[in-house]
């Protein structure tokens, strides 16, 4: 059914039931892949968002817009799918700075940190939400960085003793119980220790060995990219995305470009489109790689470790081949790329291949039916495709249970529907599932590469329009419309129309996303990234309760938390 229909037969519904002063329907314009549902009545979000999970079982992402000359200031911005219709829906609510919002997080179970993100950063109250406090920021953090009358350069230290906070985070697991047995205990994991990798804290009730409470802390590694977005132009922040999820950090970047040139209607030449899918496929397998070997290596085992290791450092050879630069790479601009294929390098590409496949085999051969590795991920934290769906999970931790939902497949972008390639599923959704679809989708990335490579077109790498490219540094230097264009591109740069956009793209660790809101400048309004671990690792504590505190590492390990993204 295609998704103007669908979203039609929805608005009638919902007008039917609520009224048709209420709401208000506008299908997509040229530059969003999403209808838009505007809600004028607050009071009613909890029973319209009810009636949605009927059709969108996925609530993709929950984000604030500030406008502070209005006085229902906030717009507090749902985004829904349907994946098996491939339909989308955009929900949008105008709050005033001194009223709340009903939370959804009894229909969505993934709603829960998103609306805790809109609260920690624009100040949005949702009511009935089960633990409505900070996420990103410290607790004792003054203000909200997000609005627009916060200053971009203003900077709060945290100087609140480590104890307290401690102190604070046990009592809310313990709650009012003071006759806790003596093997009942709470714990604390991280953000220094190996298993969190710096970055995560653990908080954990526990009976023996076995988990009754769990919890989670983020935020350590907080970039603020969301708020640097509004003071830098559009091509500026292209370095920002490879630092989100730096393990794949080519994927970021042609998703930011790919979202730019949607609104812009940009068609990016065919021959920068298969190298894209060359270089986000062979990022797939890096980022793949990282988190198998990772969490092998979390469990005792090292030699994995550094033959994954090997794949990893043939793939940034290929990458500082291309540009000069091997985990923070910058690949891509608005409109194709900055770099076209150098001599050799797509002989050096083919090797590059059978190195990832020389290496996958050989931990295939040393974990995969380990009697040890096997007792330590099979039925291990098992989560149903129906509550996987509901905490919004996607890419392979939601595959693994059983559902083959590849955005590539399903919502093919840049020429994926060219390409011939396999949507690895598991059953159980439990780690061991969440370890072989990774290990599968390995194989099926080099599929892809290899056709790529086999049917590369030749032609332009980027538009040839003096308005959207940079010119190359012959030109600049050579003559002066080169110069010219050069300035004008670096005073003044790209300006989409005003509107709104989100659009996603098959990130390694699932669906990742930009919602952009454009004024007409230069410079974003509002940017905010939809990582995929986030809406993934909220999940984390549930799936923990009644496993054993090994089992937290083991998990971890298998949803591939990457920092960068998580706290963006």
């Amino acid at each position: 059914m295609a998704s103007k229909q669908l979203s039609t037969e929805v608005f009638a519904n919902l007008k039917n039931r609520f009224g048709g002063s209420s709401l208000e329907l506008k299908l997509n314009e040229h530059l969003s892949n999403e209808d838009s549902l505007v809600l004028y009545d607050k009071e009613l979000v909890l029973s319209v968002v009810t009636e949605l999970l009927h059709t969108y079982p996925f609530l993709v992402d929950v984000c604030g817009v500030d406008y502070p000359e209005r006085a229902k200031r906030f717009d507090v911005v749902y985004h829904f799918a349907d994946p098996k219709k491939q339909a989308r829906l955009r929900l949008k609510v105008q709050v005033a700075e001194t009223e709340t919002l009903s939370s959804v997080t009894s229909v969505y179970k993934g709603a829960n940190w998103f609306e805790r993100e809109v609260y920690d950063l624009f100040g949005v109250h949702f009511e009935g939400h089960p633990n409505l406090r900070r996420i990103l920021c410290h607790e004792d953090f003054v203000g909200h960085p997000l609005r627009k009358d916060y200053p971009s350069d203003k900077r709060q230290s945290l100087n609140v003793p480590i104890e307290h906070t401690f102190a604070k985070d046990k009592e809310r697991l313990l709650g009012d119980s003071k006759d806790y047995l003596d093997d009942k205990i709470w714990i604390n994991i991280g953000p220094a220790h190996p298993a969190t990798h710096g970055t995560l804290r653990f908080m954990a009730v526990l009976s023996g060995e076995t988990i009754e409470k769990f919890d989670v802390e983020i935020g350590y590694l907080h970039r603020c990219f969301e708020k640097m977005a509004e003071t830098h132009n559009y091509t500026q922040l292209i370095p920002y995305t490879d630092r989100l999820n730096y393990c794949s950090a080519p994927l970021n970047n042609n998703v930011w470009c790919r979202t730019i040139e949607k609104m812009m209607a940009i068609k990016v030449p065919d021959r920068a489109q298969v190298i894209r899918v060359i270089l986000d496929e062979f990022s797939r397998v890096i980022d793949h790689f990282v988190c198998i070997i990772t969490q092998i290596l979390d469990l005792g085992a090292l030699t994995n470790f550094w033959l994954g290791m090997k794949a990893r450092e043939a793939v940034y050879k290929l990458f500082e081949k291309l540009c000069g630069a091997r985990l923070t790479v910058s690949i891509a601009r608005i409109g194709g790329l900055g770099f076209d294929l150098p001599e050799g390098w797509i002989e050096q590409a083919r090797e590059t291949c059978k190195i990832i496949l020389d290496a996958r085999a050989e931990i295939d051969s040393l974990v995969t039916k380990n009697r040890i590795f096997v007792n330590r991920m099979v039925g291990i934290t098992p989560i149903s495709q129906e509550d996987a769906i509901n905490w919004g999970f996607s890419g392979p931790c939601l595959r693994a249970t059983g559902a083959a939902y590849d955005l590539r497949v399903d919502e093919p972008y840049g020429g994926y529907e060219n390409f011939d390639f396999d949507i690895p599923v598991g059953h159980k959704g439990d780690c061991y599932d969440r370890y072989m679809v990774r290990m599968e989708e390995i194989i099926q990335s080099v599929r892809i590469i290899k056709q790529g490579l086999d049917n590369l077109p030749s032609g332009l790498i980027c538009v040839d329009d003096p308005t959207v490219s940079y010119p190359k540094k012959e030109n600049v230097y050579g003559n002066i419309e080169g110069l010219m264009n050069q300035f004008m591109m670096v005073i003044h740069n790209v300006a989409p129309p005003k509107g709104e956009i989100y659009l996603p793209q098959e990130g390694a660790n699932g669906e990742l996303g930009f919602y952009v809101v454009s004024d007409g400048t230069n410079k974003p309004y509002r940017v905010k990234c939809r990582p995929p671990c986030f809406a993934i690792f909220q999940a984390f504590t549930k799936l923990l309760e009644g496993h054993m505190l090994a089992d937290a590492i083991a998990t971890l390990g298998t949803i591939n938390i990457i920092a960068g993204e998580l706290d963006r």
